[in-house]
C-alpha cells in the first residue's frame, strides 16, 4: 500500500462537476494499493497517517497530529501510484490491485481512519476526479505499508 499524504488547506474532489469531498484543512491522500496488500497493511498505514506528528506546535516544530489540529481527511484512490515507467514511454500498471481487491481495501483503509476519530471525505473509486488543493508547506510524505 502507498499513500501520498500532503498537508493541505482546503481541498475538494469533483466528479463530472459535482463536489464529491472537501476539507477545510488536513490531509489529502492520493490512495494506491497493489495485489499483495491486505487488511493488515490498511490498519499500518491507516495508524501511520493518523499518528504522524505533521503540524507546528507553538516553537514551529512538526509535533502536532491532525487529531490534535482538528484536521480531517480527503481520500483518493489512485491506481497510478503503481504506475511502472522503467521500461518504455507509456506506464505499466501491472502491479495496481484489480478494482475488485482495491475498492474494498480504500473502503476499509477510510473506516479506519474515521476509527482513530478523523473525519474522512472520499472521492469516487474508478472515476475521473478533479483534485484541488492548497498545499501547505509544502509537505508531501510517502507512506507505505512495504
Amino acid at each position: 500500500m502507498r499513500v501520498v499524504l500532503q498537508r493541505s488547506g482546503p481541498a475538494s474532489v469533483t466528479v463530472e462537476e459535482k463536489v464529491t469531498g472537501a476539507i477545510d484543512k488536513g490531509y489529502v491522500l492520493l490512495v494506491g494499493l497493489t495485489h499483495t496488500d491486505d487488511e493488515e497493511d490498511v490498519e499500518y498505514v491507516a495508524n501511520k497517517v493518523a499518528n504522524l506528528r505533521l503540524w507546528e506546535d507553538e516553537d514551529g516544530k512538526m509535533n502536532k497530529s491532525i487529531q490534535e489540529v482538528g484536521g480531517a481527511i480527503l481520500s483518493v484512490s489512485q491506481f497510478t501510484l503503481y504506475g511502472d515507467t522503467r521500461k518504455g514511454r507509456r506506464p505499466s500498471f501491472i502491479n495496481a490491485a484489480r478494482p475488485d481487491q482495491a475498492e474494498p481495501l480504500w473502503e476499509l483503509f477510510n473506516k479506519k481512519l474515521q476509527e482513530q476519530g478523523l473525519h474522512v471525505e472520499t472521492g469516487v473509486f474508478g472515476a475521473m476526479m478533479d483534485v484541488e488543493l492548497v498545499n501547505d508547506g509544502p509537505v508531501t510524505i510517502i507512506v507505505e505499508s512495504k
